[in-house]
């Protein structure tokens, strides 16, 4: 098999408070690092934010991408650019910037330490419908890793036409993949009456 895969149901995140609401870590590289810490190459988490106002953690060398899953989101990075997200929006900023933020939202995050590269994709598979999508090319033989975090509803994923998982709303499968340039095609089917909504997090490093 040219990639594994790790399938992480919700109740296996953890999920811990903090002064401005709830994080949840979804997935962390490599897996014994810590986030207090800062010793991680890259690390996905959701969050739910309680307060109409607070400033983000400052996390120099760490680049940072934000979506919103649920709300409104400003944030205001002090000598750089502002930005208003709605739900599937997101942002890209530096951790070390000095960073505030208005509005209660669910938001899901990407961290990446210096030497990474990373990308967020909102996907909306209709009810009854299917979403195709390839894994990244990998031409330099680098290490990627792609996460898909099933935000509600329920999903059929096949990978390769031969692995096959369902998940449902918080569950996130990883696939990772390492030295190879060949690409792997991925199929998202939405089984339910409802539409779905999957957030993709890729990672090259």
């Amino acid at each position: 098999m040219p990639y594994s895969i790790q399938l992480i149901r919700k109740n296996e995140q953890t999920t811990n408070k903090w002064s401005g609401g709830f994080t949840t870590q979804l997935a962390i590289y490599p897996e014994n690092a810590d986030y207090l810490e800062r010793n991680f190459k890259w690390r996905i988490s959701s969050a739910i934010v309680e307060l109409e106002e607070s400033i983000f953690t400052p996390l120099p060398g760490i680049n940072r991408l934000i979506m919103v899953i649920d709300g409104e989101l400003t944030l205001e990075h002090e000598g750089h650019h502002h930005v208003h997200l709605k739900p599937y929006e997101q942002d890209r900023f530096n951790g070390g910037w000095t960073t505030r933020s208005f509005g209660k939202v669910r938001d899901f995050n990407l961290m990446l330490s210096e030497g990474c590269n990373g990308y967020l994709e909102a996907i909306t598979v209709e009810k009854g419908g299917y979403h195709e999508t390839v894994n990244l090319n990998n031409p330099d033989k680098l290490q990627i890793a792609e996460a898909f975090y099933c935000i509600n509803g329920q999903v059929h994923i096949t990978i390769d036409d031969q692995e096959a998982i369902d998940v449902e709303e918080g569950d996130l499968i990883l696939l990772s993949r390492e030295h190879l340039e060949t690409s792997s095609p991925i199929k998202l089917f939405n089984r339910a009456e409802a539409e779905a909504n999957v957030i993709r997090a890729s990672v090259i490093f």
